[in-house]
Protein backbone atom coordinates (compact mmCIF):
# COMPACT_ATOMS: atom_id res chain seq x y z
CA UNK A 1 0.00 0.00 0.00
CA UNK A 2 1.21 3.49 -0.90
CA UNK A 3 1.25 6.11 1.88
CA UNK A 4 1.67 9.55 0.35
CA UNK A 5 2.17 12.93 1.98
CA UNK A 6 1.20 16.30 0.51
CA UNK A 7 4.80 16.70 -0.61
CA UNK A 8 4.65 13.34 -2.42
CA UNK A 9 1.43 14.36 -4.17
CA UNK A 10 2.68 17.81 -5.15
CA UNK A 11 5.90 16.33 -6.54
CA UNK A 12 4.05 14.33 -9.21
CA UNK A 13 0.75 16.21 -9.69
CA UNK A 14 2.01 19.11 -11.77
CA UNK A 15 -0.61 21.41 -13.28
CA UNK A 16 -0.50 19.89 -16.76
CA UNK A 17 -1.06 16.42 -15.29
CA UNK A 18 -3.80 17.73 -13.03
CA UNK A 19 -5.57 19.52 -15.88
CA UNK A 20 -5.50 16.35 -17.98
CA UNK A 21 -6.96 14.43 -15.03
CA UNK A 22 -9.80 16.93 -14.67
CA UNK A 23 -10.67 16.76 -18.34
CA UNK A 24 -10.91 13.00 -17.88
CA UNK A 25 -13.10 13.42 -14.80
CA UNK A 26 -15.66 15.66 -16.48
CA UNK A 27 -15.61 13.79 -19.76
CA UNK A 28 -16.22 10.54 -17.85
CA UNK A 29 -19.22 12.17 -16.22
CA UNK A 30 -20.39 13.47 -19.58
CA UNK A 31 -20.17 9.98 -21.06
CA UNK A 32 -21.95 8.60 -17.97
CA UNK A 33 -19.03 6.27 -17.19
CA UNK A 34 -18.28 7.69 -13.76
CA UNK A 35 -20.35 6.78 -10.71
CA UNK A 36 -20.33 9.10 -7.72
CA UNK A 37 -22.28 9.15 -4.50
CA UNK A 38 -24.02 12.27 -3.24
CA UNK A 39 -21.69 14.70 -1.55
CA UNK A 40 -22.29 14.72 2.22
CA UNK A 41 -21.73 17.63 4.58
CA UNK A 42 -21.76 18.01 8.37
CA UNK A 43 -21.64 21.58 9.65
CA UNK A 44 -20.56 22.65 13.14
CA UNK A 45 -20.56 26.41 13.56
CA UNK A 46 -18.32 27.81 10.82
CA UNK A 47 -16.57 24.48 10.26
CA UNK A 48 -17.66 21.87 7.73
CA UNK A 49 -16.81 18.19 7.20
CA UNK A 50 -17.35 16.82 3.69
CA UNK A 51 -17.21 13.33 2.21
CA UNK A 52 -16.82 12.26 -1.43
CA UNK A 53 -16.97 8.82 -3.10
CA UNK A 54 -16.48 7.96 -6.77
CA UNK A 55 -15.62 5.19 -9.18
CA UNK A 56 -14.33 6.86 -12.33
CA UNK A 57 -15.19 3.84 -14.49
CA UNK A 58 -15.54 0.06 -14.07
CA UNK A 59 -11.81 -0.16 -14.82
CA UNK A 60 -10.89 2.03 -11.84
CA UNK A 61 -11.07 1.34 -8.14
CA UNK A 62 -13.27 3.39 -5.80
CA UNK A 63 -11.80 6.61 -4.37
CA UNK A 64 -13.04 8.29 -1.18
CA UNK A 65 -12.08 11.64 0.33
CA UNK A 66 -12.80 13.18 3.73
CA UNK A 67 -12.39 16.96 4.05
CA UNK A 68 -12.51 19.44 6.90
CA UNK A 69 -13.03 23.14 6.11
CA UNK A 70 -12.02 25.41 9.00
CA UNK A 71 -12.11 29.09 7.97
CA UNK A 72 -10.63 30.15 11.32
CA UNK A 73 -7.36 28.46 10.41
CA UNK A 74 -6.36 31.46 8.28
CA UNK A 75 -5.86 33.50 11.46
CA UNK A 76 -3.83 30.65 12.95
CA UNK A 77 -1.50 30.58 9.97
CA UNK A 78 -2.84 27.14 9.00
CA UNK A 79 -4.52 25.80 5.86
CA UNK A 80 -8.29 26.33 5.84
CA UNK A 81 -8.87 23.00 4.10
CA UNK A 82 -7.47 19.61 5.14
CA UNK A 83 -8.24 16.30 3.46
CA UNK A 84 -7.39 12.60 3.27
CA UNK A 85 -7.91 10.33 0.24
CA UNK A 86 -8.29 6.53 0.12
CA UNK A 87 -7.89 4.56 -3.12
CA UNK A 88 -9.11 0.96 -3.34
CA UNK A 89 -7.99 -1.71 -5.79
CA UNK A 90 -10.32 -2.09 -8.78
CA UNK A 91 -10.60 -5.88 -8.53
CA UNK A 92 -10.07 -6.83 -4.90
CA UNK A 93 -11.25 -3.71 -3.10
CA UNK A 94 -8.10 -3.82 -0.97
CA UNK A 95 -6.65 -0.50 0.14
CA UNK A 96 -4.16 0.50 -2.57
CA UNK A 97 -3.15 3.94 -1.32
CA UNK A 98 -3.71 6.52 1.37
CA UNK A 99 -2.70 10.05 0.52
CA UNK A 100 -3.01 13.41 2.14
CA UNK A 101 -5.66 15.21 0.13
CA UNK A 102 -4.84 18.82 0.94
CA UNK A 103 -2.41 19.42 -1.93
CA UNK A 104 -4.51 17.20 -4.18
CA UNK A 105 -7.64 19.27 -3.43
CA UNK A 106 -5.78 22.53 -3.97
CA UNK A 107 -4.36 21.49 -7.33
CA UNK A 108 -7.38 19.62 -8.70
CA UNK A 109 -9.74 22.48 -7.82
CA UNK A 110 -7.68 24.99 -9.76
CA UNK A 111 -7.10 22.50 -12.58
CA UNK A 112 -10.86 21.91 -12.82
CA UNK A 113 -11.44 25.65 -13.13
CA UNK A 114 -8.77 25.82 -15.84
CA UNK A 115 -10.63 23.14 -17.80
CA UNK A 116 -13.87 25.12 -17.40
CA UNK A 117 -12.24 28.44 -18.37
CA UNK A 118 -10.67 26.85 -21.42
CA UNK A 119 -14.03 25.45 -22.52
CA UNK A 120 -16.20 28.45 -21.66
CA UNK A 121 -14.17 31.65 -22.09
CA UNK A 122 -13.87 33.47 -25.41
CA UNK A 123 -10.99 32.24 -27.55
CA UNK A 124 -9.19 35.58 -27.34
CA UNK A 125 -9.69 36.03 -23.57
CA UNK A 126 -6.37 37.01 -22.00
CA UNK A 127 -7.18 39.18 -18.95
CA UNK A 128 -7.86 37.35 -15.70
CA UNK A 129 -9.33 38.87 -12.54
CA UNK A 130 -9.02 36.93 -9.29
CA UNK A 131 -10.96 37.78 -6.14
CA UNK A 132 -8.99 36.37 -3.22
CA UNK A 133 -5.26 36.11 -2.56
CA UNK A 134 -4.94 32.84 -0.66
CA UNK A 135 -3.91 29.32 -1.62
CA UNK A 136 -6.71 28.78 -4.13
CA UNK A 137 -6.34 32.19 -5.72
CA UNK A 138 -2.67 31.57 -6.40
CA UNK A 139 -3.29 28.03 -7.61
CA UNK A 140 -5.90 29.31 -10.05
CA UNK A 141 -3.48 31.76 -11.63
CA UNK A 142 -0.94 28.97 -12.03
CA UNK A 143 -3.48 26.56 -13.55
CA UNK A 144 -5.21 29.01 -15.87
CA UNK A 145 -1.85 30.23 -17.17
CA UNK A 146 -1.33 26.68 -18.47
CA UNK A 147 -4.43 26.82 -20.73
CA UNK A 148 -4.54 30.49 -21.75
CA UNK A 149 -1.79 33.03 -22.56
CA UNK A 150 -2.45 35.75 -20.00
CA UNK A 151 -1.69 39.36 -20.90
CA UNK A 152 -2.69 40.62 -17.47
CA UNK A 153 -3.78 39.23 -14.11
CA UNK A 154 -5.45 41.38 -11.45
CA UNK A 155 -5.77 40.23 -7.86
CA UNK A 156 -8.05 41.77 -5.26
CA UNK A 157 -8.56 40.79 -1.63
CA UNK A 158 -9.57 42.82 1.41
CA UNK A 159 -6.05 42.75 2.86
CA UNK A 160 -3.86 45.10 0.82
CA UNK A 161 -0.62 43.51 2.00
CA UNK A 162 -1.75 40.01 1.06
CA UNK A 163 -2.92 41.00 -2.41
CA UNK A 164 0.30 42.90 -3.05
CA UNK A 165 2.39 39.96 -1.86
CA UNK A 166 0.42 37.48 -3.96
CA UNK A 167 0.74 39.65 -7.06
CA UNK A 168 4.48 40.09 -6.59
CA UNK A 169 5.10 36.39 -5.99
CA UNK A 170 3.04 35.22 -8.97
CA UNK A 171 4.52 37.85 -11.24
CA UNK A 172 8.02 36.64 -10.40
CA UNK A 173 7.16 32.94 -10.44
CA UNK A 174 5.20 32.88 -13.70
CA UNK A 175 6.81 35.83 -15.51
CA UNK A 176 3.37 37.38 -15.96
CA UNK A 177 1.96 40.87 -15.57
CA UNK A 178 0.19 40.37 -12.23
CA UNK A 179 -0.96 43.44 -10.34
CA UNK A 180 -2.93 44.07 -7.16
CA UNK A 181 -6.35 45.72 -7.59
CA UNK A 182 -7.62 48.09 -4.91
CA UNK A 183 -11.29 47.19 -5.38
CA UNK A 184 -13.31 44.31 -6.85
CA UNK A 185 -14.56 46.68 -9.56
CA UNK A 186 -10.98 47.59 -10.49
CA UNK A 187 -10.18 43.90 -10.76
CA UNK A 188 -13.09 42.73 -12.92
CA UNK A 189 -13.60 45.76 -15.19
CA UNK A 190 -12.89 44.72 -18.81
CA UNK A 191 -11.63 41.29 -17.65
CA UNK A 192 -12.80 38.45 -19.88
CA UNK A 193 -12.19 35.87 -17.14
CA UNK A 194 -13.11 36.31 -13.48
CA UNK A 195 -12.47 33.78 -10.72
CA UNK A 196 -13.68 34.09 -7.13
CA UNK A 197 -11.62 32.09 -4.62
CA UNK A 198 -12.90 33.10 -1.19
CA UNK A 199 -14.94 31.61 1.64
CA UNK A 200 -17.28 34.62 1.66
CA UNK A 201 -20.96 34.29 2.60
CA UNK A 202 -21.59 37.57 0.75
CA UNK A 203 -21.10 38.47 -2.93
CA UNK A 204 -17.59 39.58 -3.83
CA UNK A 205 -18.00 39.87 -7.62
CA UNK A 206 -19.64 43.17 -8.70
CA UNK A 207 -21.94 42.08 -11.52
CA UNK A 208 -22.54 45.66 -12.67
CA UNK A 209 -18.82 46.05 -13.47
CA UNK A 210 -18.45 42.84 -15.47
CA UNK A 211 -17.48 43.11 -19.10
CA UNK A 212 -19.83 41.82 -21.83
CA UNK A 213 -18.95 38.23 -22.63
CA UNK A 214 -17.14 37.65 -19.33
CA UNK A 215 -16.80 34.14 -17.96
CA UNK A 216 -17.18 34.07 -14.17
CA UNK A 217 -16.05 31.14 -12.03
CA UNK A 218 -16.90 30.71 -8.35
CA UNK A 219 -15.10 28.03 -6.34
CA UNK A 220 -15.91 29.38 -2.89
CA UNK A 221 -19.69 28.98 -3.24
CA UNK A 222 -19.59 25.30 -2.27
CA UNK A 223 -22.02 25.49 0.65
CA UNK A 224 -25.58 26.84 0.89
CA UNK A 225 -24.52 29.86 2.95
CA UNK A 226 -21.57 30.83 0.76
CA UNK A 227 -22.50 33.15 -2.11
CA UNK A 228 -19.58 34.79 -3.89
CA UNK A 229 -21.84 36.13 -6.65
CA UNK A 230 -25.13 38.00 -6.47
CA UNK A 231 -28.60 37.33 -7.83
CA UNK A 232 -28.04 39.75 -10.71
CA UNK A 233 -25.34 37.52 -12.16
CA UNK A 234 -27.64 34.50 -12.08
CA UNK A 235 -30.42 36.53 -13.72
CA UNK A 236 -28.23 38.01 -16.45
CA UNK A 237 -25.99 35.05 -17.27
CA UNK A 238 -26.66 33.61 -20.72
CA UNK A 239 -25.52 30.19 -19.58
CA UNK A 240 -25.03 28.70 -16.11
CA UNK A 241 -22.66 25.74 -15.94
CA UNK A 242 -22.01 23.53 -12.91
CA UNK A 243 -19.66 20.66 -12.16
CA UNK A 244 -22.64 18.41 -11.33
CA UNK A 245 -26.32 19.40 -11.42
CA UNK A 246 -27.52 17.36 -8.45
CA UNK A 247 -24.60 18.46 -6.28
CA UNK A 248 -25.03 22.11 -7.22
CA UNK A 249 -28.74 22.15 -6.39
CA UNK A 250 -27.98 20.87 -2.88
CA UNK A 251 -24.71 22.67 -2.06
CA UNK A 252 -24.02 25.74 -4.25
CA UNK A 253 -25.27 28.85 -2.45
CA UNK A 254 -25.92 31.05 -5.53
CA UNK A 255 -27.65 28.21 -7.38
CA UNK A 256 -29.85 27.31 -4.41
CA UNK A 257 -30.79 30.95 -3.84
CA UNK A 258 -31.78 31.40 -7.50
CA UNK A 259 -33.80 28.19 -7.45
CA UNK A 260 -35.63 29.28 -4.31
CA UNK A 261 -36.44 32.70 -5.77
CA UNK A 262 -37.65 31.29 -9.06
CA UNK A 263 -34.91 33.05 -11.05
CA UNK A 264 -33.58 29.65 -12.08
CA UNK A 265 -34.92 26.18 -12.83
CA UNK A 266 -32.86 22.98 -12.58
CA UNK A 267 -33.21 22.23 -16.29
CA UNK A 268 -31.34 25.47 -17.06
CA UNK A 269 -28.18 24.12 -15.41
CA UNK A 270 -25.58 22.72 -17.81
CA UNK A 271 -23.05 20.17 -16.50
CA UNK A 272 -19.48 20.90 -17.56
CA UNK A 273 -19.17 17.33 -18.81
CA UNK A 274 -21.88 17.99 -21.39
CA UNK A 275 -19.87 20.93 -22.73
CA UNK A 276 -16.66 18.90 -22.95
CA UNK A 277 -18.33 15.99 -24.75
CA UNK A 278 -20.03 18.33 -27.23
CA UNK A 279 -23.56 17.66 -26.03
CA UNK A 280 -24.03 21.36 -25.22
CA UNK A 281 -22.34 24.38 -26.84
CA UNK A 282 -19.94 26.34 -24.67
CA UNK A 283 -21.20 29.70 -25.92
CA UNK A 284 -23.19 30.90 -28.90
CA UNK A 285 -21.98 34.51 -29.00
CA UNK A 286 -18.87 36.43 -27.88
CA UNK A 287 -21.25 38.60 -25.86
CA UNK A 288 -22.62 35.69 -23.83
CA UNK A 289 -22.00 36.02 -20.11
CA UNK A 290 -21.28 32.59 -18.62
CA UNK A 291 -21.25 31.63 -14.95
CA UNK A 292 -19.58 28.44 -13.71
CA UNK A 293 -20.25 27.36 -10.12
CA UNK A 294 -17.84 24.71 -8.89
CA UNK A 295 -18.57 23.03 -5.57
CA UNK A 296 -16.04 20.24 -6.04
CA UNK A 297 -17.10 16.68 -6.78
CA UNK A 298 -15.84 13.18 -6.16
CA UNK A 299 -14.96 12.49 -9.80
CA UNK A 300 -12.37 15.25 -9.60
CA UNK A 301 -10.69 13.63 -6.61
CA UNK A 302 -10.79 10.18 -8.17
CA UNK A 303 -9.17 11.35 -11.39
CA UNK A 304 -6.51 13.35 -9.56
CA UNK A 305 -5.68 10.50 -7.15
CA UNK A 306 -5.39 8.01 -10.00
CA UNK A 307 -3.16 10.44 -11.89
CA UNK A 308 -0.88 10.62 -8.85
CA UNK A 309 -0.61 6.83 -8.62
CA UNK A 310 -0.04 6.59 -12.36
CA UNK A 311 3.06 8.75 -12.06
CA UNK A 312 4.76 6.96 -9.15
Amino acid sequence: MELLTDADVAAVLDYDTAIASQRLAFESLGRREAQQAAKTAIRTGQDTALSYLCRLSPRHGPVAKLVSVNPGNAERGLASINATVLVLDAETGALAATMSGTALTEIRTAAGSAVAIDALARAEADVLAVIGSGVQARAHVRAISRVRPLAEVRIHSRDATRRETAAAELSSELDLNVRPAATPADAVRDAAMVVACTLSPDPVVPTSDLAPGATVVSVGSFEPHRREVDADLLRTATTIVVDDVDTATHHAGPIMTALDSGDLTPDALIPLGAVLTGDHPARESPQDRIFYNSVGIAAQDAAAALAVLGRL
